[in-house]
């Protein structure tokens, strides 16, 4: 059979979340107020752990990484969804949505592997305490962080690549809010096989391994809280898990969603609406699970909060 006619294309329309006029602003000022909150909650939170002696730990240093994570990935989002609200016509250039895309996949994929990252972290230091300033060292924890970032970068370049250079077919309205690969996916004129399979491979790896790294460590270290004798020590690596295992729980339940299941099976009304949590309700939430139940972090907020009162006015 004959192809579609093949056009060059310069921009996309994105239908955005909602194209009921009456809901336009009330969505607007939402988005905007959650999107406002994550920003300050991410920079604080790495400018924090970057300023205070106190959060030296490689678990801070994970935490400003995961913070720096949740702010690229809904700021390559969040700011072209909100012009979009008010915009005439809510479009992207051509090299704008492929920028978008490759930055997204490169946080998202990051993130995973960083939780990781953390999930093994507390592992060491619930379960080998002893050992944990030898085995997490500084050099095994800019390893830890590099390797997910660079193998993200690859990733992430090997998919908006492979989509950017298929023919699209003219139609240029991205039934989403951002520029995901599924939707692009249903713009091309050629044969989306290859794409897909690399999609569903990557994404089933991506989510298993990450998952897997996590449940493991949380397996031993619920055995590990288990053989405790304090009920104080108890309490308090449960508490110090529970934060972690509550970011875990609502991320992978919406990319497992999103990602492993067939095509057929897509509904992108269903999937803008997974989006928002892990594009912007996620984003937010993290600082706030993180430092409002962290009794260290509050302490170094306390800190700083006298400090600025001492300084002269």
């Amino acid at each position: 059979m004959n192809q579609p006619n093949q056009t060059v294309l310069t921009e996309f329309i994105l239908m955005g979340i909602t194209d009921r006029p009456e809901l336009q602003a009330p969505v607007f000022g939402l988005f905007l107020i959650i999107y406002v909150i994550s920003v300050v909650g991410n920079l604080g939170m790495i400018i924090l752990t970057k300023v205070d002696s106190r959060l030296q730990t490689p678990m801070y240093f994970f935490l400003r990484h995961l913070a720096f994570i949740d702010l690229g990935y809904s700021t390559a989002v969040g700011p072209k969804m909100l012009v979009n609200f008010i915009a005439n016509q809510n479009t992207i250039p051509y090299n704008g949505c492929a920028t978008q895309l490759a930055f997204f996949i490169l946080f998202i994929i990051s993130e995973l592997f960083i939780l990781s990252a953390m999930a093994y972290d507390r592992y060491v230091a619930i379960c080998h305490p002893l050992l944990y300033t030898v085995v997490m060292s500084q050099k095994v924890c800019w390893v830890l962080v590099a390797v997910p970032y660079v193998y993200s970068a690859f990733l992430s370049l090997i998919i908006t690549i492979k989509i950017f250079m298929s023919s699209f077919c003219g139609h240029n309205v991205i039934r989403h809010f951002y520029c995901d690969n599924l939707p692009l996916l249903t713009l091309l004129c050629s044969s989306t096989r290859d794409i897909e399979l690399i999609i569903l491979i990557f994404s089933a790896f991506n989510l298993v391994s990450s998952l897997l790294i996590v449940l493991v460590s949380y397996i031993l270290i619920l055995m590990a809280i288990l053989s405790m004798n304090s009920a104080q020590g108890r309490h308090k690596a449960f508490s110090t898990c529970g934060s972690h295992m509550t970011v875990v729980i609502v991320l992978y339940a919406t990319l497992f969603f999103m990602y492993v299941q067939p095509k057929s099976s897509h509904s992108f009304d269903t999937d803008k609406i997974a989006s928002v949590f892990y594009t912007l309700i996620i984003p937010m939430l993290n600082p706030m699970i993180y430092s409002l139940r962290n009794k260290e972090v509050k302490g170094a907020l306390r800190r700083i909060w006298k400090n600025l009162h001492k300084l002269p006015m």
